[in-house]
C-alpha cells in the first residue's frame, strides 16, 4: 500500500517524469525486509494493481459516483486499489478478508471517515460482482443478536437503600 501511495502521490506532482515503481518497491522492500514473509507476493500485489489501475479505476467510479477518482484522498485510493485487485482480480482471498483488511489499513493510513468510505466502496462493488453470495450476507445476519427494544418511558428511579440495621 505505501508503494502503491507513494507512486501515486509522486506521479501526480512530477512535471516532466513519472516515478520508476520498481525502484520505489525495492526500496520499500528492503527498509521492511523483516517484516515482509513473502517478497514475491507484494511485488504481484503492487505491480499487478498498478498495470491494472484504469480497469480498477472504472468500478471505483460507479461505486463512489459523488467522488471522481482524482478527488478521493491519495491513502484512501491506494487501499481501495489494492483492495480492489485482490477482491475482483487476483481473488485468491475470501471477500470478506479483503474488505476487512482494507478498512483496518484505511482506519490506519486514512482520515476520521476513511474506513466507512472504503467499507462502503468495496462492499458496493462486492455485491455487484459476479461471485457475490447474497445467502452469506443472510447467514451472518441471522446469527447476530437482537438489539435490544428500547422502553419509550424512562426509568424510574430505583427506591433509596435502606440503611443496614446496627449491630448490637
Amino acid at each position: 500500500m505505501q508503494t502503491l501511495y507513494e507512486f501515486d502521490f509522486r506521479s501526480s506532482h512530477a512535471a516532466d517524469t513519472k516515478p520508476n515503481l520498481t525502484e520505489i518497491l525495492d526500496r520499500n522492500l528492503a527498509v521492511y525486509a523483516e517484516n515482509v514473509d513473502d517478497v514475491d507476493f507484494v511485488r504481484d500485489l503492487v505491480t499487478g494493481t498498478n498495470k491494472d489501475e484504469a480497469k480498477i479505476d472504472g468500478l471505483i467510479a460507479p461505486a463512489a459516483p459523488d467522488w471522481p477518482i482524482d478527488q478521493i484522498a491519495k491513502i484512501d485510493r491506494a487501499v481501495l486499489r489494492l483492495a480492489i485487485y485482490e477482491l475482483v482480480i487476483r481473488r485468491d482471498v475470501p471477500p470478506k478478508v479483503a474488505i476487512n483488511e482494507a478498512v483496518e489499513l484505511a482506519k490506519a493510513f486514512g482520515g476520521d471517515n476513511s474506513s466507512r468510505f472504503v467499507n462502503g466502496v468495496l462492499g458496493t462493488i462486492y455485491r455487484q460482482s459476479d461471485f457475490y453470495e447474497p445467502e452469506e450476507d443472510k447467514q451472518k445476519q441471522a446469527v447476530k443478536p437482537p438489539k435490544p427494544a428500547k422502553s419509550a418511558e424512562p426509568e424510574a428511579e430505583s427506591a433509596p437503600k435502606a440503611e443496614p440495621e446496627a449491630q448490637a
